[in-house]
């Protein structure tokens, strides 16, 4: 099982960065792309590595952000035939309260939404062989302090954003089982816990951005709720985590030291082979 970081925050040489995410799986004669960044710059990324982003057979969206959703009109036009695997309602307005008091719109391009290759998913959804597209079912640990910020449109007003169009991966493979993140909005703990269901126990890696910290300000979340993830992740004996993006420098920083040798750093350009 391998997996590209096409697009993230922070880059190996000579590769570009962006705030945004996109990671390219493959496994047993399958390919995924899960995200597509802020633009189209994973492209570019992807041919320095030389992958075959044309080639892939079917793409998903974990959220309706411009960070994982920005490249979707130059995936399409790039690739001629996947399927992009998307909840129905990610592509409602999205915004972020900035400091000024105003809503800065964070959404994806609303005129792709009646694009047929999009699948507007209502429930999980096996999309591949091993691929399990699914929405966390609990709210039993805290959700991220920075979704207080964070907006849908509803009857032309903003309203606090309950993630109902976050989805996430469980790619069960090769006898592995690794958990695909975007942002964990919803919460990593909950995330984690219900893929340990889908899995039937056992988590071999968590790979994405599991929003530890305040995107704007680099503040962490609380201690108590740091402290809830380390035990999590703790549990999953053996389980290695690659992180960025939304995670945060600093939350990264405390997650390395809880948890010494498991944790590394996401990269554009990085390849994980799992």
């Amino acid at each position: 099982m391998n997996i590209l970081c096409l697009s993230e925050n922070h880059v190996m040489e000579p590769f570009q960065g962006e705030h945004g995410l996109s990671l390219l799986l493959t496994w047993e004669g399958h390919s995924l792309l899960f995200d597509m960044g802020a633009s189209s710059l994973f492209l570019k990324n992807a041919a320095r590595l030389g992958a075959d982003v044309a080639g892939v057979e079917a793409a998903a969206l974990s959220h309706g952000h411009y960070d994982h959703g920005g490249g979707l009109r130059a995936f399409l036009a790039h690739n001629a035939h996947a399927p992009v695997y998307v909840r129905a309602e990610a592509f409602g307005a999205r915004g972020s309260l900035r400091p000024s008091g105003e809503v800065a719109q964070i959404g994806l391009d609303a005129s792709l939404r009646a694009n047929p290759r999009l699948r507007l998913l209502t429930d999980n959804a096996q999309i591949l062989p091993g691929a399990l597209l699914f929405a966390d079912e609990g709210r039993e640990a805290p959700l991220p302090r920075a979704n207080g910020v964070l907006f849908r449109e509803e009857g032309g007003i903003w309203a606090p954003d309950p993630f109902g169009d976050e989805q996430n991966l469980l790619l069960r493979a090769e006898g592995k089982a690794v958990l695909v993140t975007g942002c964990a909005h919803r919460g990593i703990v909950n995330i984690v816990r219900r893929a340990q269901e889908l899995a039937g126990g056992r988590i071999d890696a968590v790979v994405g951005g599991f929003h530890l910290s305040n995107p704007r300000t680099g503040v962490c979340e609380p201690e108590e709720t740091l402290q809830e993830v380390f035990r999590c992740f703790g549990e999953l004996e053996g389980a290695r985590f690659y992180t960025g993006h939304c995670t945060g420098d600093a939350a990264l920083a405390r997650l390395q030291a809880a948890l010494p040798g498991r944790v590394a750093p996401l990269h554009a350009g990085l390849r994980l082979e799992l």
